[in-house]
């Protein structure tokens, strides 16, 4: 920014001013600030409530998981805290992790540590 001997280049500050505030209404026009003024500051999950100074810790859900249908009703979002929302996503993921053996084409594990325990324990040093 070019400062002048009276101050800085008014023109180059309208500009700045005029980008903040056309960022700001972009940003109210996204998913997050739809959903945070439709529903209350509270987390479906854990019912945390939430004030101006953490909402930035909750967050935008999309329930089916389908980050480009945003419908204008908010139909597909829930509000979760950070927690929450990570456990949500951590779930979808195991949940489609298969599980070794199970059609998984890997071999189950076949060595059994504790398979003579009981004989080590009899025995007497």
């Amino acid at each position: 920014m070019r400062k002048t001997s009276d101050g800085p280049d008014q023109t180059q500050l309208d500009r700045v001013v005029a980008d903040a505030r056309r960022a700001r209404a972009d940003r109210d026009q996204g998913y997050r600030e739809r959903a945070l003024k439709l529903y209350p500051w509270i987390c479906g999950r854990c019912a945390r409530e939430f004030d101006r100074a953490n909402v930035h810790e909750l967050t935008v859900h999309h329930k089916n998981h389908n980050h480009d249908d945003n419908p204008a009703d908010g139909s597909n979002w829930e509000l979760l805290c950070l927690y929450c929302h990570d456990n949500e996503h951590q779930r979808q993921v195991e949940l489609h992790v298969p599980v070794a053996g199970e059609g998984s084409g890997q071999a189950q594990a076949t060595h059994s540590p504790f398979a003579d325990l009981a004989a080590l324990l009899k025995r007497k040093p």
